[in-house]
């Protein structure tokens, strides 16, 4: 069960990590001038796919050396 644990603990925080960048890329790359005119719904899909995306890498790329 650590195992586990361990592999959550690196997967949710390189998916959150992943999200965050890209909600700033995001929102960087649609030049809008004031917060306002952000199109917040683009913005949560786009960074949740991303998100996604991060949690299947990481089943990948996941460091088993511990085991």
């Amino acid at each position: 069960m650590d195992k586990v644990r361990q592999y959550l603990d690196y997967s949710v925080e390189r998916a959150i990590k992943t999200v965050a960048q890209t909600a700033i890329a995001v929102i960087t790359g649609s030049q809008v001038l004031n917060v306002v005119d952000v199109d917040w719904t683009q913005v949560a899909g786009i960074s949740a796919l991303a998100g996604v995306m991060s949690l299947l890498t990481s089943v990948l790329v996941y460091d088993k050396s511990g085991e």
